[in-house]
């Protein structure tokens, strides 16, 4: 690590315990990792004679010290599943729903809690939907840190459900996560908590950036075309694509992939933002997709950056479609996912009709959390449980009736 460069300015900064934006603008920062003096072959030998089959594989590309505490669970080197079934032969999901707290932001939160212990922090804080908050909680308790959270009061029950699990201190706060977000970095400020806010905390990015790097490992150390990717705060595209750019500088992959930024129409600002060219606003709306329900994204910035520098684009789609993606996706791959990783299936299908997407094309959709994040969701497209006596006669009867056929076979 040499530094953080911000985004708002591009003024290089000095690193520095407790420095989370950039003192002339407020802008989020972004590390800058010195790869000049690194040999990419050595780099890459290095890797792959690890055996360590988790995000500790990357250590030599990671802005930890070398004898800082890290959590010990194993994040990360989550499967990378093909799915020709749905549309183009090269097609695959990247199921981050097999982390250990079933979500890729268990990604951000292991970097952020090294750094959090290089600085001798005893309690860290987030806000979240409860997928950043529940990563935290499961990542600190083996570390004995504390934990203290905020979510909206509306964070779906099994998500809060892990949080008191883990032991974190929960803080459901009577509005919006935009309203989380803000009293949580109050509450830092004052108490002297570690903060691991999504884009408020650049290291984030720093472990999410993880993901970039397997799926080119697990495609033979080549970059896809285009990889889908939901949105929200905007941290996860940033963070995929400093990866992918990390790659490429230390000539590790040959080309850069078009990173497309997947949206739920109720809530859709940096979409709103790509296409027409303004700045990020806020953005008022629901989706049944929670965790990229935000009214302001909070790395929105660098989310478009990565759209317009690898040369994506963005979309919205509705809840319909997104809770149709959900099924078609368990169904046909095996992937249960949460609402707001389905919406890179359903973006995709609808690029594909448009023919933004090539048939002979390399595609890797992220598939962000596991649907048991949220059943209710699930519940509203599958379905309920045929109800029969103890005997033969009703499942004939029902079978007879089409009760083994799929939903999408109707």
């Amino acid at each position: 690590m040499a530094g953080f460069r911000c985004i708002g300015c591009a003024r290089e900064i000095d690193p520095a315990p407790g420095l989370y934006q950039c003192p002339f603008c407020s802008s989020n920062l972004e590390v800058i990792c010195d790869y000049g003096s690194m040999d990419g072959k050595l780099v890459r030998s290095l890797i792959e004679k690890s055996g360590d089959f988790t995000a500790r594989r990357y250590l030599p590309l990671l802005p930890i010290e070398a004898d800082s505490p890290r959590p010990a669970v194993d994040v990360g080197w989550t499967p990378l599943y093909r799915a020709a079934g749905l549309g183009i032969e090269g097609l695959s999901i990247k199921d981050e729903g097999g982390n250990p707290s079933g979500s890729l932001k268990d990604r951000a939160s292991f970097v952020a809690l090294a750094r959090a212990a290089g600085e001798n922090a005893d309690v860290v804080c987030c806000a979240s939907t409860g997928n950043a908050a529940s990563s935290l909680a499961c990542l600190a308790a083996p570390m004995g840190m504390r934990t203290v959270v905020f979510v909206p009061e509306s964070a779906p029950r099994a998500k809060v459900v892990q949080l008191l699990v883990y032991g974190a201190a929960v803080f459901a706060v009577r509005g919006t996560y935009d309203d989380a977000y803000d009293l949580s970095i109050e509450a830092s400020k004052t108490f002297g908590w570690y903060c691991r806010n999504t884009g408020y905390n650049p290291f984030t990015r720093e472990g999410k950036k993880t993901a970039a790097f397997e799926i080119c490992e697990q495609l033979g150390w080549k970059s896809p075309d285009s990889v889908f990717v939901p949105v929200g705060d905007g941290n996860i595209i940033s963070g995929v694509w400093k990866g992918f750019k990390d790659l490429h500088a230390l000539g590790l992959i040959e080309r850069l992939p078009a990173l497309v930024a997947c949206q739920a129409s109720g809530s859709g600002a940096v979409y709103r933002a790509w296409k027409t060219g303004e700045k990020i606003a806020p953005f008022e709306g629901e989706t049944v997709a929670d965790s990229i329900k935000v009214t302001f994204p909070r790395d929105g910035d660098a989310a478009l950056r990565a759209i317009h520098d690898s040369g994506g684009f963005a979309a919205a789609v509705d809840d319909g479609r997104i809770l149709q993606s959900m099924g078609r996706m368990a169904r046909n791959t095996g992937v249960f996912t949460e609402p707001s990783g389905a919406v890179t299936l359903a973006v995709f299908e609808e690029a594909l009709e448009r023919g933004l997407v090539r048939e002979d094309d390399t595609v890797v959709l992220l598939a962000t959390g596991s649907g048991l994040k949220d059943v209710e969701s699930a519940i509203t497209i599958c379905g309920s449980p045929f109800t029969v006596e103890p005997a033969l006669t009703d499942v004939k009867r029902l079978v007879s009736g089409g009760a083994l056929e799929r939903p999408d076979e109707n």
